[in-house]
């Protein structure tokens, strides 16, 4: 387990188009290493032997704990790879103060809804995200 560096963006967005479900508008160079630069220790990697086999967008803005692609290569899922980035995700957000964690989870992904059960969250249902893309 470490926390991604710029030289790995071009390997994570690989790595998402393997193993996460679907893009958004962020999900190219340009976003990842935004997001290195505004918080370095955001994004977590798990590595086997060498090899990517999981991620986890540990964000803390100062307020909230929101969590976000949260994806393991699908050969290596159940074997505790997604428990072990959102241990260290949660320590993270402990460690900065951190009270209340929040996960992006598609609705339809109803293998992860499994996951993120087993971890403690559920889903909130009387929210709704609500989004709007900015032009560059």
């Amino acid at each position: 387990m470490r926390t991604a560096v710029p030289a790995d963006a071009e390997a994570v967005l690989r790595f998402w188009r393997e193993a996460a479900e679907g893009t958004s508008i962020t999900d190219d160079l340009d976003g990842v290493l935004r997001l290195l630069e505004r918080d370095p220790d955001a994004l977590l990697l798990a590595e086997s032997n060498g090899l990517l086999v999981g991620t986890a967008i540990a964000g803390y803005d100062g307020w909230r704990c929101s969590l976000y692609r949260l994806a393991v290569l699908p050969a290596h899922r159940r074997r505790g790879v997604a428990r072990a980035l959102l241990d260290a995700a949660e320590r993270r957000f402990a460690a900065l103060g951190g009270r209340r964690v929040d996960a992006m989870v598609l609705d339809r992904n109803t293998l992860a809804h499994h996951a993120w059960n087993a971890a403690g969250y559920a889903p909130q249902p009387e929210w709704s995200r609500w989004v709007k893309s900015l032009d560059a």
